[in-house]
């Protein structure tokens, strides 16, 4: 099966979250509410500090997923 790079999601426990999904390694959810992240991942001290430097260009694409996505469905 073919999976999106991210894919948003939503829960009725948690009315005020927005989460997205990426499917890709590093596998995460971001909640862009708090931009609290959860990883899906068990990294190295090396990988950590290597994802470090990566972690903002990550939040940046999942957050530009979503502006897309609110342009499409307002469409």
């Amino acid at each position: 099966m073919d999976l999106p790079k991210y894919i948003l999601g939503d829960n009725t426990d948690y009315p005020e979250a927005i989460y997205i999904i990426h499917t890709e390694y590093p596998r995460f959810i971001i909640n862009l509410e708090n931009d609290e992240v959860e990883w899906f991942e068990e990294f190295s001290k090396e990988d950590e500090n290597d994802l470090k430097e990566e972690m903002q260009s990550l939040i940046d694409g999942a957050t530009a997923f979503y502006d897309r996505e609110v342009v499409r469905y307002e469409d």
